[in-house]
């Protein structure tokens, strides 16, 4: 199905960089604010002048056009001020997780070959540099900590000159993102500049975010959805950014009421707890005007009151992937509830989207099956993966996505189930290959199968189902204690489940069907 909007111009445009896009905002809106965090307000022209000099910084570091730069931090000032750096110069980002382990976040940093990391010492009690002690780091040069700030940005002299010496193209790549699959190790995706500003420009103007607006910003700057919807989308609006660092609920409100935050998009369970706090705080969140939501099925329900009991006037679903720069489908403006709540929208502009039977035959409106996406946001293929890459990407574009839904009438997407096995807890994907390979290391286990399960609070969590080495015993909670040393939180099974054999088909398959139904007690 075709977009029903007129496409876009072409992603390479001239000028159609991250750079550009700075520049333009710091000349449309110089004295206002483009970023607030706490007691500190930086306007577009402070932040254009902020991103040179720590550009300036990069290179003094040994970065150069095309190399890139991990980045392990939480929400901050600091952490978009890199993100643009990184773009004005042309290097490449590299997002890590903030909930990794030392393993996970080792493996993105070897197999991006980043030279230097900027992480910090000190986030909910964690200091990432002792989380890497041990492990081998052989591209690695240099660790810098944000807690530095002040030193890392002197290295560049405090210059403070827009950076333009090292001409950045729209077909230039802006950052290397990686995204677990069902062979269980992470897959780099990189997306360009044009890409990027193409997507979220349509992304801004189809949410209807303005330069009046201002936009709390607790969707992780490591994906997509914080980094891109967030950042860039904001830089195209001249749209004020309010980064936080932990999504709290009580301290939320307190910011939407003093700031009068406009804009606030997230995961359901974001909205949800916002509607459980006490009438007396939800009356101050009555500035809120703009939602964007997906990740999991949103009730007609939950839209009713975020509007009712929140004030939003606007709330919209999407739908993206890593490997589309995070944008496939998307709500219009106008949109009634129903369709909100049921679909995650119809394709962006120059984005095709259909769904397939198992032999490859295009379904009809109505009826299930495979979504397959082709249009400038797919990726080119997974990053030096040639093997990963021909399993999803075919000779004529098409991208599988492992997604199963349908197609309505009117072009609308409805996700209704997942051939990956993916599994969403709290907005963040979870990927049972993975979490099964960590969980086999634990003392006692011979096999293992995760699937999700629903969640009143998060949507989902994992269950794993352990069948223990002959002989040996194997304890739930010692299972999940591993798994927590070794995963990032919202990866660790919320339960065990002891079994003495998985149910698999002829073809040696495990039946997760069965295993969700809870029909499984062998």
């Amino acid at each position: 199905m075709k977009s029903d909007l007129p496409a876009a111009p072409s992603a390479t445009v001239p000028g159609e960089t991250v750079l550009a896009v700075l520049k333009a905002a710091a000349r449309a809106w110089p004295d206002a604010e483009a970023v607030v965090e706490g007691e500190t307000r930086v306007s577009f022209a402070g932040l254009e002048s902020m991103v040179a000099a720590a550009a300036a910084a990069l290179r003094a570091s040994g970065v150069n056009k095309g190399d890139t730069v991990a980045l392990w931090a939480p929400n901050s000032l600091r952490w978009i001020v890199l993100q643009l750096a990184a773009a004005a110069m042309g290097a490449v980002l590299v997002p890590l997780n903030t909930r990794f382990k030392g393993p996970e976040a080792a493996y993105v940093l070897n197999r991006s070959r980043a030279s230097l990391l900027v992480t910090t010492c000190d986030f909910l009690g964690q200091d990432y540099r002792d989380l890497l002690a041990g492990e081998h780091l052989p591209h690695l040069r240099e660790a810098v900590l944000l807690e530095e700030w002040e030193g890392f940005v002197a290295r560049g002299g405090g210059s403070s000159d827009c950076v333009g010496d090292t001409p950045v193209a729209a077909e230039d790549w802006l950052d290397l993102m990686f995204t677990s699959g069902t062979t269980g190790k992470p897959k780099g995706v990189r997306s360009s500049h044009g890409v990027t500003v193409r997507s979220y420009r349509f992304y801004a103007e189809n949410l209807g975010l303005r330069a009046s607006d201002r936009y709390l910003l607790a969707n992780p700057l490591f994906h997509t959805f914080g980094s891109k919807a967030g950042v860039v989308a904001s830089l195209l609006a001249g749209a004020t950014v309010y980064p936080v660092p932990v999504f709290d609920p009580s301290a939320a409100a307190e910011l939407i009421a003093r700031e009068r935050i406009t804009v606030f998009p997230g995961p359901p369970t974001v909205y949800h707890s916002l509607l459980a706090l006490a009438d007396e705080d939800k009356r101050g969140l009555r500035s809120l005007r703009l939602a964007v939501t997906g990740a999991a099925a949103v009730p007609v329900e939950l839209l009713r009151r975020m509007r009712e009991e929140l004030g939003f006037e606007v709330v919209l679903t999407a739908y993206g992937l890593t490997e589309t720069a995070g944008l496939v489908t998307m709500c219009r403006a106008g949109d009634p509830p129903e369709v909100v709540a049921s679909t995650s929208g119809r394709p962006i502009p120059g984005v095709e989207v259909k769904t397939v039977r198992p032999d490859g035959s295009e379904t009809a409106p109505g009826e299930a099956g495979e979504v397959l996406v082709r249009g400038y946001p797919v990726m080119d293929g997974y990053f030096e993966d040639p093997a990963a890459t021909a399993e999803v990407l075919d000779g004529e574009g098409w991208l599988r996505t492992g997604d199963v839904g349908l197609l309505d009438a009117s072009g609308g997407l409805r996700i209704t189930d997942r051939i990956k096995d993916m599994f969403i807890v709290g907005g963040f994907n979870a990927y049972p290959a993975e979490i099964e390979a960590t969980l086999v290391e634990a003392p006692g286990v011979a096999q293992a199968a995760v699937v999700g399960v629903p969640d009143e609070r998060l949507g989902e969590v994992g269950r794993a189902f352990v069948v223990p080495r002959p002989g040996e015993e194997v304890d739930e909670a010692a299972v999940i204690a591993f798994a927590r040393r070794r995963l990032a939180n919202y990866k660790v099974p919320r339960s065990v489940v002891v079994v003495d054999s998985l149910p698999v088909n002829a073809g040696g398959k495990v039946m997760k069907h069965l295993l969700r139904e809870g029909s499984w007690t062998t």
